[in-house]
């Protein structure tokens, strides 16, 4: 199936009891058995059914079942939040004394996760992403795995995966990589030699903003071994599903990190329309950008799909269809920075990306509130760095409501 096709009939179940084209909302805690023996099937892995929402319901299930499809893994794990997609996937395969090498321009939120990981033993190595030499010499024989953001947020560097994989596979170690910026539409990120892929459902999947989610997904394709990766010894025996079963029998149902059932549902409907609006959002980033570039020389405008940035190249040839929907500028001075995103009428002042309407943020005093000065900087975020999530509104609207907010500050041209 092409893209779109996928989203409407890949993964769906068409024998629903009913005939509901979508799984119903299984809004309950428990689910009954008709006898003791079945229950106990059911806990001890031995019969298939559910028996509580921590550990898996129906309408997350296909939920999941969409997205393994989509992404082309063997399975999903669906989640409360993207924090606790990244959360799963990685320490499901950490110990004490591991080390992850990762690209050094991430969401903020995701350096906080990993300094808090130094608590329990386990050390992050940043790197220049792309910068191939270093990211060698990063590697010990500690490290269990390679992290990047396909898209950096909000730095919008694109990482080389195909070049990545390589490393981190001569190594015998696996490539995790967030792809909540690009999403499916512009790149799947398997095909290019990633291992496990997560997503923050939370944007562009949904859509609306209207629900907190994340999910993993495994390629089943990473030969997982018991000398380097002790702690899924008593999984290798499942082959390519070795990484989703330890993380089913264990950290995620103990951890509670289960997604909600209305969730799951609002996921769904949001999904069926990714492609659409990633086309009309990734086109209007698109013309937005060229033209805060050439109308305004005084700020400096970064998007990898404008001939002037330095990932535009990568971008090229790994993202297919777009650049993607977040556009950054940088006017000056954080007090800029601040009258300007006032200024704008448009535009929502919040802490997301990925809605239909567009989105505007500070980042330095936001999602990387808590980084130290050189993880901002590495990250792409500066005091007078605002990031745009552009939305599906007409783009003569958006131009407008920005040159007007320009005009409004006295940075007009």
């Amino acid at each position: 199936m092409n893209f779109n096709t996928a989203l409407l009939h890949g993964g769906v179940d068409k024998k629903e009891k009913y005939g509901s084209t979508l799984t119903p909302i299984y809004q309950t805690s428990a689910f009954y058995q008709q006898s003791a023996e079945d229950l106990e099937g059911i806990f001890s892995n031995k019969t298939p059914g559910y028996c509580y929402t921590r550990v898996a319901n129906p309408t997350v299930t296909a939920f999941e079942n969409r997205i393994t499809k989509l992404e082309g893994g063997v399975g999903s794990v669906a989640t409360s939040s993207g924090m606790s997609a990244i959360f799963c996937a990685l320490t499901n395969i950490l110990e004490s004394g591991d080390e992850i090498v990762s690209s050094s321009s991430l969401y903020g939120g995701t350096i906080d996760f990993f300094r808090d990981l130094e608590a329990f033993g386990i050390k992050t190595n940043y790197i220049e992403n792309n910068n191939f030499e270093q990211i060698e010499n990063a590697i010990t024989e500690n490290t269990k795995l390679l992290y990047a953001e396909t898209i950096g947020n909000p730095c919008l560097d694109v990482t080389d995966i195909d070049e990545l994989a390589k490393i981190a596979h001569a190594h015998g170690i696996p490539l995790i990589i967030d792809n909540t910026v690009a999403t499916p539409y512009l790149v799947k990120v398997f095909e290019h030699g990633a291992d496990i892929v997560i997503n923050s459902t939370s944007k562009y999947i949904n859509g609306s903003s209207n629900a907190i989610g994340g999910v993993l997904t495994d390629s089943g394709k990473f030969k997982w071994n018991k000398e380097k990766f002790p702690i899924l010894k008593d999984y290798i025996k499942f082959g390519p599903y070795a990484y989703l079963a330890k993380l089913r029998a264990g950290l995620f149902r103990n951890a509670g990190a289960c997604m909600a059932p209305q969730t799951a549902y609002l996921n769904q409907i949001g999904l069926e329309t990714l492609g659409l609006r990633m086309e009309r959002q990734c086109t209007n980033a698109g013309k937005l950008a060229e033209h805060l570039e050439k109308r305004y020389p005084n700020i400096i405008v970064n998007y990898p799909g404008l001939e002037s940035s330095k990932w535009h190249g990568i971008g090229e040839k790994l993202l297919n269809g777009g650049y993607g929907a977040i556009v950054t500028i940088r006017v000056g001075s954080k007090e800029n920075a601040f009258k300007l995103l006032d200024e704008l009428e448009l535009a929502y002042r919040l802490s997301n990306i990925g809605d239909t309407k567009t989105l505007v943020l500070h980042p330095s005093s936001t999602i990387s509130l808590h980084s130290t000065k050189k993880q901002k900087e590495d990250a792409g975020v500066f005091d007078d760095l605002i990031r745009i999530s552009v939305g599906i509104e007409d783009i003569d609207d958006l131009k407008e409501d920005f040159d007007k907010a320009f005009k409004g500050i006295g940075l007009d041209a």
